[in-house]
């Protein structure tokens, strides 16, 4: 009887221990290498992208921009352009609607952005910040009009990817459009922002300090002074940390898909996937990786490459 207790709790123990060294070894591999993020993406800008419901079909984005709502302000009718996607000027654009339901029915969130890098947009005042997000309720989000652009489908929220124009209201747009959370639907008003990676960024900055933002898809390209490159690390992880402490839900890092997609900080996913995001997904606000663009994408893969990693 002895014997066969002693042989009992001998093999409890060594359950026990195989339970402790292989649940050690799980928090290594997943939890304690840092968090899991998705990526985003903007679609809208050039033709051979793809259509919408194929991007979204191919799953390896947890964000889609719809890029751009590029009118706006000093009195001019919002206008949007998707670069021959179709032409909302005749009311051509409406078909995406079933397009973006579909995406939605992945879980993909869908958003607009508003902006980009054109200098046909500005907010004069906030009766004009007011107007422009009664505007994007009633035409995209979960309000009613006639002139629904993209027709019936009801977007997750609204990207703010400001490069121009007065930078004084966009902190009242964002005010805003967060008040319609309560407002006609139960679907939330997500608010997402594309600000340079200089910290703090210039044009979207005070907007980004209302706490409001949901996403922050920081462009780590085009500004050498913050990228990523082996001997400008320091200062890109400088930059990171400062991003990361903001008021905001998720923090990405912001990346051009290919080469050609940006003047420069395009970082090769091998890199990225070695040097960059082990260091970051540390961070407790790390959301994932923004790309530029889906047409970048289709032409390198970049997405795919990094998918597991990101």
């Amino acid at each position: 009887m002895a014997r066969k207790l002693q042989l009992i709790t001998s093999l409890l123990s060594l359950l026990l221990l195989l339970a402790l060294v292989g649940g050690s070894h799980g928090r290594h591999r997943g939890g304690l290498r840092g968090h899991k993020g998705g990526i985003a993406i903007y679609w809208g800008q050039r033709v051979p992208e793809t259509t919408l419901e194929e991007t979204c079909r191919t799953k390896l984005y947890s964000y889609v921009n719809i890029a751009f709502l590029y009118k706006f302000g000093n009195g001019a009718t919002p206008e949007i352009n998707l670069s021959g996607h179709c032409n909302p000027l005749i009311d051509g654009c409406k078909g995406l609607s079933t397009e973006i339901e579909y995406c939605q029915s992945l879980g993909i969130k869908v958003l607009l952005s508003i902006g980009g890098g054109t200098s046909t947009y500005t907010l004069t005042s906030k009766h004009e910040a007011r107007e422009l997000a009664t505007y994007l309720w009633n035409n995209f989000l979960g309000g009613h009009s006639s002139s629904r652009p993209l027709g019936s489908a009801v977007l997750d929220g609204i990207d703010f990817d400001i490069e121009g124009g007065a930078t004084e209201y966009y902190p009242d747009l964002a005010r805003y459009l967060s008040e319609y959370d309560t407002k006609g639907t139960n679907k939330k008003v997500h608010l997402s922002a594309a600000p340079q990676c200089p910290y703090p960024d210039a044009r979207i900055g005070a907007a980004l300090e209302t706490g409001l933002f949901d996403y922050v898809w920081v462009q780590f390209y085009n500004n050498p002074g913050c990228e990523y490159t082996a001997a400008n690390a320091d200062n890109f992880f400088k930059a990171w940390n400062e991003w990361a402490s903001i008021k905001a839900g998720k923090v990405f890092l912001g990346l051009p898909a290919a080469p050609g997609a940006a003047n420069n900080g395009y970082v090769k996913p091998k890199v990225l996937k070695s040097k960059v995001l082990p260091v970051i997904k540390e961070s407790k606000k790390y959301g994932g990786v923004m790309l530029w663009s889906r047409y970048w994408d289709v032409e390198t893969g970049y997405s795919a490459a990094i998918k597991d990693s990101v």
